[in-house]
């Protein structure tokens, strides 16, 4: 067999001078506050969706079912088109904002486009805090996805081009980390603003999103320009004060020379969405629309967006609900952290791997557990404690799993393979696709669980099964590479090799070093045990 890893940094690769500084870890910190917005609007949608007061108003028909009619299999009690629609217009919007967002990053940089989203986002705030009718959530929501498509779109690429490369894939998950607290910050204000005596309570949680709206509106407006943006629009000596600046060293003429001929090459590309589809360019394109795809696939969405709707639907109460919620948001921050230490010590691929196990098993074990109580019939009766609490047990685990690998490399590892002259681009397609299934993930869900009913987990591990497949087999590792010198695991990749050539990266091949000089492909020593001796004794 082939060997199935990437190249691994090695003594022939180029290593650029730099540290981590202040200002750097300060700019990326904010910069990854843009993530906020992601994750607050992914927490409290779900939460207002279970709040009697929030249905009882602008859903009548599945408040009735909920309460009303006891005959309603407990599968299919949220199963409303409006609803669905409620909550995942967004992602439809962000599909089509993502795609004007590559435009206005290439063209005018990534801050404009961090501002267009921070402003965006806060009108959509106002107008659902204010609602009065279904017409104007679906307004406000609309939005809403316009303000995460241009952030999705500009943030992770902010952060990987900021970043020094040893510290690459830590800094930008801090994008990841900013959507976990975002859910969890959502889950305890729904909390919350749930027991507020009158019924409007789901007003400040919705109308509550301008507060991470305003976050990202001024930080764009403090953040600087990255010097990768700069030198696209000509401003090189800027571009060359900020990188000392960036770096903390004054010898960055190496890493200059090469953005501006990165750059340069760039400038060369007249039609960027059409370059994507070059023979060249297929591992990137691919992985572009993969990892986002497989991302979604997870089944994360259905746990966090509908967390609250699902811990109610197997009879937790809609307090109850709320607080699981609440526990699930706090395990999703807390692992994130632990994917902050080790992406750049453990690499990006082990990560992946070992956090596809662990959901595959937590889905089955959930499945069983819900299928077990529930049968297809959907009544269960009256749960016992000790039962609540291994399913939250297990999907607890299964967040965490998913919050130190396909949460943050979800965006991570899209955002460092490309090359500038498709970079906007192909972030665009990454970003366009995991909304789309997003969108598709959270129209269908509640039809999917009352039709598969407990067999959705197994749909949703069959995926985690085939993705983790997928990684093994095709995914290099990017650890340590310079954004500069990336093409270099596409030629050292066992696939990936057969469509990238030398003479189609000239300069990247100059960089790597030709006829032997750069890092070879090795075989990634990965195999199970070393797995479960992480999992146990990390």
């Amino acid at each position: 067999m082939p060997a199935v890893g990437g190249i691994a940094p090695g003594s022939g690769k180029k290593e650029y001078p730099g540290n981590l500084t202040p200002y750097v870890t300060v700019t990326c910190v904010v910069a990854a506050m843009g993530g906020l917005i992601f994750g607050y609007d992914i927490g409290i949608s779900g939460g207002v969706t279970s709040m009697d007061s929030f249905l009882r108003k602008f859903f009548p028909s599945v408040y009735w079912k909920k309460k009303e009619d006891s005959t309603t299999n407990q599968y299919c009690q949220y199963d409303s088109q409006k609803l669905t629609m409620f909550t995942s217009s967004l992602y439809l919007a962000a599909l089509a904002a993502s795609l004007v967002a590559s435009w206005i990053t290439r063209k005018f940089g990534r801050k404009l486009s961090m501002l267009f989203g921070g402003v965006l986002f806060c009108a959509g705030a106002i107008i659902n805090g204010l609602a009065k009718a279904v017409w104007m959530l679906i307004l406000g929501r609309i939005l809403l996805g316009f303000g995460i498509g241009f952030a999705n779109q500009s943030v992770p690429l902010y952060l990987s081009e900021m970043a020094p490369y040893r510290y690459r894939g830590a800094l930008n998950i801090g994008f990841q980390l900013s959507i976990t607290i975002g859910i969890l910050v959502a889950n305890i204000l729904n909390y919350f603003f749930a027991k507020i005596h009158g019924g409007w309570g789901w007003r400040l949680s919705l109308g509550g999103a301008m507060v991470p709206a305003l976050i990202i509106t001024v930080g764009s407006l403090i953040l600087p320009d990255t010097p990768n943006s700069m030198i696209e629009r000509g401003r090189h000596e800027e571009a060359r004060t900020k990188l000392r600046r960036v770096r903390g060293v004054y010898d960055v003429d190496e890493e200059f020379n090469d953005l501006v001929l990165a750059s340069e090459e760039s400038k060369k590309v007249e039609h960027p969405w059409k370059n994507l589809l070059q023979r060249k360019y297929r591992p990137q394109l691919t992985m572009a629309i993969a990892i986002p795809f497989f991302q979604q696939l997870t089944g994360i969405n259905v746990i966090m967006f509908y967390a609250p709707v699902l811990f109610d639907t197997i009879g937790f109460g809609s307090q109850a609900a709320l607080m699981s919620a609440v526990i699930t948001g706090l395990v999703n921050v807390l692992a994130t952290l632990v994917s902050i230490y080790g992406v750049d010590k453990w690499g990006r691929r082990f990560l992946f791997l070992e956090g596809g196990i662990q959901m595959l098993i937590c889905q089955a074990v959930v499945a069983a557990c819900i299928g077990a109580k529930f049968g297809v019939n959907g009544n269960p009766g009256e749960l016992p404690k000790w039962y609540a609490i291994v399913v939250v047990l297990f999907i607890c685990v299964y967040v965490a799993g998913f919050a130190w690998s396909w949460g943050p490399l979800g965006w991570l590892v899209p955002s460092e393979i490309f090359p500038l002259e498709i970079r906007s681009a192909a972030q665009s397609v990454n970003v366009s696709v995991n909304m789309l299934f997003t969108f598709i993930v959270a129209q269908v869900f509640l039809i999917m669980l009352c039709h598969l009913k407990f067999g959705l987990f197994l749909f949703f591990a069959f995926f985690v099964l085939m993705m983790s497949i997928f990684v093994y087999y095709f995914l290099p590792e990017t650890k340590g590479i310079p954004i500069e010198e990336m093409t270099q695991v596409w030629k050292s990749h066992w696939y990936w090799s057969r469509y990238v050539a030398d003479e189609d990266f000239p300069n990247g091949a100059l960089e790597m070093g030709k006829g032997g000089q750069g890092p070879k492909n090795v075989r990634l020593s990965l195999n199970f045990p070393s797995l479960f001796s992480f999992f146990f004794c990390a």
